[in-house]
């Protein structure tokens, strides 16, 4: 039978995600997941060469299914402790609809699913932008509805529309702002989160 440990689990392969992984993830079993397999393994090697117990899985954040399979992968090696979010993708690199997909959709669902299962002394971070607080100030129910939204509901809102989007660095900020605004909310208990899922 496996060791059990404390795990991490990472969305997004990326150098700041690196950083704190070797920061926090000594002794724990680290679950690294991104859309592109060959970064996770990348990163996977990185941290054993240096020590870590790591472990790479295909996730994709734009996906309930995919972010489920990667909290489940983690909670076979033990409870989950810590989360790492450092996955997304930018205004340069993406649409408009992709943007809202992954950046906002998907933190939104990697937010609430971890929210069922992490472990009452857990702690998490997710990686945003200045960008969130670089436009045009939005109004106290526009800001509450992004952090208070069901997560299947969020992009039917109406700043969310399509229309109602400049281009892909608007809808970048959007996300950052939602981001921002849904971490300050679980924070304080807020009831999206959801109930914990059964750990059996």
């Amino acid at each position: 039978m496996p060791e059990t440990k404390d795990v991490v689990l990472i969305t997004g392969a990326g150098q700041i995600s690196l950083a704190i992984a070797r920061r926090i993830g000594h002794g724990k079993k680290i679950i690294v997941g991104d859309k592109n397999l060959n970064n996770a393994q990348e990163f996977t090697s990185i941290l054993s060469q240096a020590g870590f117990d790591a472990v790479p899985i295909l996730t994709d954040l734009s996906s309930r299914e995919s972010i489920i399979n990667l909290i489940d992968k983690g909670l076979e090696f033990g409870p989950i402790k810590y989360l790492i979010n450092g996955a997304g993708v930018s205004p340069s690199q993406a649409s408009i609809e992709d943007i809202l997909n992954v950046d906002l959709y998907g933190t939104a669902v990697l937010l609430e699913e971890v929210g069922k299962v992490i472990e009452e002394d857990g702690a998490g971070v997710t990686i945003s932008s200045q960008s969130g607080f670089r436009m045009p100030q939005l109004s106290a129910e526009e800001d509450r509805l992004l952090a208070t939204t069901p997560t299947e509901e969020l992009l039917n809102i109406d700043i969310l529309q399509l229309e109602n989007i400049d281009d892909t660095l608007h809808a970048y900020q959007l996300a950052k702002r939602a981001n921002e605004k849904r971490v300050v909310y679980s924070n304080g208990g807020g009831s999206y989160l959801g109930r914990k899922r059964s750990k059996n």
